[in-house]
């Protein structure tokens, strides 16, 4: 079809300003935000959109030297003046302060770095060596969701160090004429290096932040071998962090076509709702610009997704009444310039709001309607694992506690809000956007659109943060639609307000539990019960219902269990995978339960749990043997001295002040890597190609948690050649094998196994050709192949050889699946090949009259089995750490009244204590080098840890999660009334 006419829009005028030191001039209208125009019209591209309210900071710029939210300034306001952007802080070469961000791991997804580089530039023109309290306090306007905050504030107070060796040294390092990114427009033809120029430094093998010694390297700044020789073990910088800090990085807002229609979604504003349109075609001919309005009735194939085939049912655009507020029922495609102009309040849809069911409750009383019609009391699925005989062991035992507790919804809160764009490539129908899961995203967006999935294309961009929530579709089907139906490019961002009102939380759980131990102190059996609130959609209910009951018992020998976990459907936000899939809220149960069972047998709560902890040879609570690997008693143990000394200056504080009191929580966690008791492949490609470039295509989805960096240490250990020789093609599922969804903490065990394998193999085809043994060593000179063995050199001259469809001369294709056992009718199994284990500690102040609660330390101990990459393993603990608090003690979504970053709290750059991070590593032998995962399992032990250290501070336990000052007053009231 044509395209139509762009429509009568706001009256412009033409504004200058200097921007990164270059005058521009622009004709917009004068109220477009700044944030608007720098984007939009002069493709900076760097300055971030979260919120477009001023409560995230990601657009922060500097206006004549003072950083602003770009986002609440009117591009009038810039007249005259001088802006300066994350592009124009390099001037060419990176600032020291960039330098420092790379060197100390301060950027994980990036999304935030831009608006974080801003503000603490701003800070140190005007103090080069500033304290942690004024990084706080100048940075406090800017929220960042991965990091935890700690590196942050050591990278900016470490500025002034780089400024002067770099000074030093006369060498500002220079980003690449190709600034290097796995993401790119979304052609991958060719592979960025991954080697690119970047400061010359590297990381020693040091346990614990302050601790990674800056070495340098030889002055060749393409270098990126770590002094050791080997990339496992050691903290290069991470091999996608260059664009991150110039603002070079594309995420899915970042590279929409000039061409592209915009698109805006209609959504459902209540809870339950039937619906019926008016006359759309009349509507789309009253507004110049827009090209049309297309509904459910628009969609040629199985209007129905989800991530779990057998459960899915959830439509891409509602048909006829929504299940939820914000389902989305409608779109409307147009010019740029018309959707940034249209009021949608006369949209011709007509509302019946219906009654709903928000509470599991509500949903499973009798005679409540049915959310959906074959899935009858609103019951979607049901886990269960039995072990022993649990009744007669609690019956039997000589002490037995009790409890229950509530949680809420949590919200996601990464920065960058759901954004991409779509188009036709001839009879291929090309996403590009943010995801966690790319093929998944192929098979449904497929279905959705009645398309063969060979011709749906995958490109995931940069995605600024997921912790779950971007394994469902979003907006793929939605833009692929409009692209299909226009055969016009359409591209879509999200607002915060539709990404918070639309997409998945973590489910609110409502438990119960028993626990009883022998008078000895050894835990004799347990019951547990949750219920868990999934929402209107299954999403990942079936895997939160089944996997929670595996792990409600924690680390812990329980020889008598049963555990059952439901998931309800409510018309509540939809739930589902979050950072853990339900683990951390059944944790919460199981670990505050230790704690007053370890207070009735009179025992140490540290010694309690290593009396009861899982071992080399345990049994678990579905009869899993664990032969080797577990290394939970190691945690504990390590972080006795920290137990110690912080029993003591509690005690100490306490004697000394009556209206606050200090309180020290531990709290354990384990975690199966990888699906429950299904398959779980992965599979890594690698090859050399006639160039003498070692291509990786590494299909594991980076968002932040450093499968760029971690999955190539392992392959080039692996093969024996230098990570400074790969080169990287990333997900994309017209040229990358598959390698599964980022979650479930099994990128670095699944995917890295894979990649360990790949790497090896390919090593062995390169020995066998050149007819050595497995000692040889192999390294690449140009288009040279050197090989030695002995006193013996070989030069295989590689532009000689014949070269496959993929430009390879030697090439390599593995794949790993996790040998796990289906769990039978009473949960009995092998669920998962390797688990992960942490134990943390928190040291905290509650003013008993206030209720509020100041976090002093946090020390934390994790089993990653081999820490791959040290400094990336430290930034995961600190970020799951900082999400944990979140959880334990702010974050509680509201539906209708926490929708934006302003009501809904997350944890700032000042909510953060001092994290000290204990990297045990007991080898698991089915992991690569060892490995096991991590991203989850760091968040798990948090929220309970604080928990059971506001108990013994004030003898309360806040039951119904988050821990917000008015709950933990009303305990403290409740137990001064003997209530």
């Amino acid at each position: 079809m044509s395209k139509a006419q762009p429509g009568m829009s706001m009256e412009r005028a033409d504004i200058a300003f200097e921007v990164n030191g270059a005058a521009v001039s622009v004709c917009v209208p004068p109220v477009r935000r700044l944030s608007s125009v720098l984007r939009d019209e002069l493709r900076l591209t760097g300055t971030k959109i979260g919120c477009d309210a001023g409560d995230c900071g990601a657009c922060t710029v500097l206006v004549d030297g003072e950083p602003v939210c770009a986002c609440l300034m009117s591009v009038a306001s810039a007249a005259g003046t001088v802006v300066t952007t994350v592009e124009g802080l390099a001037n060419g070469r990176l600032s020291a302060l960039q330098a420092s961000f790379l060197d100390h791991g301060a950027a994980q997804c990036g999304i935030c770095t831009p608006g974080l580089l801003i503000a603490a530039t701003a800070l140190l023109d005007r103090e080069p060596n500033p304290s942690e309290t004024e990084v706080q306090d100048a940075l406090g306007g800017v929220l960042c969701r991965c990091t935890g905050y700690r590196k942050i504030v050591a990278a900016v107070m470490d500025a002034g160090r780089f400024a002067s060796e770099l000074s030093t040294d006369g060498i500002a390092p220079h980003p690449p004429a190709g600034t290097f990114s796995p993401y790119s427009d979304g052609e991958k033809d060719e592979a960025p290096a991954l080697a690119s120029p970047s400061p010359r430094l590297s990381r020693g093998e040091g346990k614990g932040e302050g601790q990674h010694q800056l070495q340098r390297l030889d002055l060749d700044l393409d270098r990126r071998m770590p002094i050791s020789g080997h990339a496992v073990g050691s903290s290069p910088i991470r091999l996608d962090g260059l664009p991150k800090v110039t603002g070079g990085e594309k995420f899915g807002g970042d590279s929409f076509p000039a061409d592209a229609l915009a698109v805006l979604v209609v959504r459902s504003p209540h809870h339950h709702a039937r619906f019926a349109f008016g006359d759309l075609d009349a509507w789309v001919k009253t507004r110049p610009g827009i090209v049309g309005v297309f509904t459910a009735a628009d969609i040629p194939g199985k209007n129905s997704f989800g991530v779990i085939a057998p459960f899915a049912d959830q439509p891409a655009l509602a048909e006829g009444f929504s299940r939820f507020r914000g389902e989305a029922v409608a779109l409307v495609a147009g010019e740029r310039e018309a959707i940034l102009d249209l009021d949608l309040s006369d949209f011709p849809v007509r509302w019946t709001e219906l009654p709903y069911l928000l509470q599991p409750c509500e949903a499973q009383a009798g005679g409540a309607q049915l959310i959906h019609e074959n899935r009858p009391a609103n019951l979607l699925t049901t886990g269960f694992v039995e072990r022993g005989d649990p009744e007669a062991a609690l019956s039997g035992a000589a002490f037995v506690v009790s409890g229950a507790i509530d949680t809420s919804y949590v919200e996601h809160a990464y920065i960058e809000p759901e954004a991409g764009h779509a188009y036709m490539d001839g009879g291929t129908l090309v996403v590009v956007a943010c995801t966690q899961a790319p093929y998944m995203d192929r098979d449904d967006v497929a279905k959705v659109l009645g398309l063969a999935a060979d011709k749906v294309r995958i490109v995931p961009t940069a995605t600024g943060g997921g912790f779950g929530s971007k394994l469902d579709v979003s907006l793929q089907p939605l833009i692929g639609l409009v692209a299909m139906k226009t055969g016009w490019p359409a591209a879509l961002a999200y607002t915060r307000n539709e990404s918070m009102i639309s997409t998945t939380k973590r489910h609110p759980a409502e438990m119960k539990a028993t626990i009883g131990a022998d008078a000895d102190g050894r835990v004799t059996g347990m019951v547990f019960a949750g219920d868990f609130n999934t929402g209107a959609y299954a999403s990942w209910g079936p895997t939160v219902a089944n996997r929670v009951p595996v792990h409600a018992s924690g680390p812990y020998a329980t020889p008598n269990y049963r555990a059952e976990g439901r998931a309800i459907h409510t018309n509540g936000p939809i739930s589902g995978a979050f950072r853990g899939f339900g683990v951390p809220q059944a944790t919460i149960m199981q670990e505050t339960l230790y704690d007053e069972l370890s207070e009735k047998l009179g025992l140490d709560r540290l010694d309690f749990r290593l009396k009861n902890c899982l071992r080399n040879g345990s049994e678990t609570v579905t009869g899993q043997r664990l032969e080797a690997g577990v290394g939970i008693a190691e945690c504990l143990e390590a972080l006795r001295p920290h137990w110690t000394r912080a029993l003591a200056d509690a005690e100490k504080f306490n004697s000394a002040n009556d209206s606050r009191k200090r309180g020290v929580g531990v709290a354990s966690c384990w975690y199966g890597c990888g699906n429950t008791s299904l398959p779980n492949p992965s599979t890594i490609r690698v090859g050399i190609s006639a160039t003498g470039d070692v291509v990786l295509h590494q299909g594991a989805v980076d968002i932040g948690q450093g499968s760029n960096t971690v999955i190539a240490q392992i392959c080039a250990d692996a093969l024996g050649l230098p990570l400074e020789k790969f080169r990287l093609k990333s997900a994309d599922t017209a040229i990358t094998p598959d390698a599964g969804k980022t979650s479930a903490s099994r990128q670095t065990f699944v995917t890295g196994k894979a990649a360990e394998k790949a790497g090896g193999a390919l090593r062995e085809i390169m020995l066998r050709f050149a007819n050595v043994s497995e000692k040889a060593a192999i390294a690449l000179d140009g288009t040279s192949l050197v090989i030695r063995e002995g006193e013996a050199t070989r030069h295989i001259d590689l532009s000689t050889l014949k070269a496959d469809a993929d430009g390879f001369v030697f090439r390599a294709e593995e794949s790993y699946d996790p040998p796990t056992l289906p769990l039978d009718a009473k949960g009995q199994g092998k669920p998962y090949a390797v688990y992960g284990y942490g134990a943390q500690i928190a040291e905290l102040e509650v003013d008993l009259k206030l209720g509020t609660v100041k976090l002093i330390k946090i020390t934390a101990a994790h089993d990653v089995g081999k820490a791959i990459n040290p400094l990336l393993a430290e930034g995961q603990i600190e970020g799951g750490i900082a999400q944990g608090i979140g959880m334990a003690l702010m974050e509680e979504y509201i539906p209708g009244r926490t929708e934006n970053l302003h009501d809904y709290l997350i944890p700032t750059i000042g909510d953060v204590p001092p994290i000290e991070t204990i990297l045990i590593e007991v080898p698991d032998p089915e992991g690569p080098f060892g490995a096991k995962g991590l991203g989850e399992h760091v968040l798990i032990p948090t929220a309970p840890a604080i928990l059971n250290a506001i108990r013994h501070a004030t003898g309360v336990l806040v039951t119904k999660i988050p821990a917000t000052p008015s709950r933990i007053r009303a305990a403290i009231r409740d137990k001064e009334a003997g209530r």
